[in-house]
């Protein structure tokens, strides 16, 4: 009789440890990436498997969505209807700051950095016999803007105001998505599509492909005044023989993407997150192209266009890739 109060505290002290166990595995993380024709997409389903391959140790689960890509996943992200998300670094850094694009929205100072990824350069692709050249040529042209809301129209916003041009200044104007836009170049219902994304994408690929697509140099006034005005973007050079139809370099303009979260994703989900990633690293680089030169030292070096969350930069700190305290938050000096 004695020995049943000491059975049935071990039993309540066995049952409290596995609580947390139970809870974390039922713990499901959403990540927002973009287009299935894009990077952003591959992206974050190479992030979630990585992640649920772990998911033993850490008891999270990763799911991803599709969206329309880095504007649409910072308002979803800071919501709170996404936990996580994929965005170009210029649009993060306004976003944080409440400036430019998201100036009517305020700072949104609850965003966070987790990783800076890959690169991704502006491209411009033109139809073959469009006599397009370099990017000047495009006035005049049936071109696609992008939807609104998306990072793509955006930057084909940014683009038109540096050369003072107006939507009046095109043959036609079509607001398609990154998906549509290279049977849309193939079916010549344009002449030329406009997409910042990482390399290979899926839907450059299709334009080179199958109608010729062919890739469309920044000219230097071009690229100034986008530089200039938007200095989230650095000249850029898309290599040669990237698309088997395309032999030269191509000089462009671009940012990277960064990997973020809510300040309130827990420290211990951020941390497993990018855990997963880096002690599988070799394993990530192999899932897609774009990610074959990346190295994790360039990937957690700021600045960033948000602050780091705590929760990755304890993971850093831990494995020295991060050795000195963080003091800089933006990506511009």
């Amino acid at each position: 009789m004695k020995k049943t109060p000491c059975i049935v505290l071990f039993l309540i002290l066995g049952l409290q440890l596995l609580m947390p166990v139970a809870h974390g595995r039922s713990q499901l993380v959403s990540l927002g990436t973009g287009g299935v024709t894009g990077v952003y997409y591959p992206t974050g389903g190479a992030i979630c498997r990585l992640v649920n391959q772990a998911r033993k140790q850490h008891g999270i689960r990763c799911a991803v969505q599709s969206t329309r890509g880095s504007v649409a996943n910072i308002g979803r992200v800071r919501s709170g209807e996404l936990d996580l998300g994929i965005a170009e670094s210029g649009w993060l850094y306004q976003a944080w700051t409440g400036s430019g694009r998201f100036a009517d929205d305020g700072p949104a100072k609850g965003l966070r950095t987790l990783l800076k990824m890959f690169p991704e350069y502006l491209t411009v692709l033109a139809r073959p016999g469009a006599g397009i050249e370099q990017f000047s040529d495009i006035r005049h042209k049936r071109i696609s803007v992008g939807k609104p809301g998306t990072s793509q129209r955006s930057t084909m916003n940014a683009l038109m105001r540096g050369h003072g041009w107006g939507l009046q200044d095109f043959a036609m104007a079509l607001s398609l998505g990154a998906a549509e836009q290279a049977s849309a170049l193939c079916d010549d219902k344009i002449d030329v599509m406009i997409y910042t994304v990482g390399h290979p994408s899926g839907a450059t690929k299709e334009a080179t492909r199958d109608c010729g697509g062919q890739l469309v140099a920044m000219d230097d006034k071009s690229a100034a005044e986008l530089t200039t005005n938007n200095p989230h973007y650095v000249p850029m050079v898309i290599r040669a023989g990237v698309y088997p139809a395309n032999q030269k370099d191509v000089p462009t303009v671009g940012v990277n993407a960064t990997f973020f979260a809510n300040a309130e994703l827990p420290d211990a989900v951020a941390y497993a997150m990018v855990k997963s990633l880096f002690e599988q690293f070799e394993q990530f680089r192999a899932m897609h192209p774009a990610f074959a030169t990346l190295q994790p030292q360039k990937m957690v070096q700021g600045p960033f266009p948000a602050p780091l969350h705590p929760g990755a930069e304890r993971y850093f700190r831990e494995v020295g890739l991060l050795p000195q305290a963080v003091t800089g938050t933006s990506i511009l000096k």
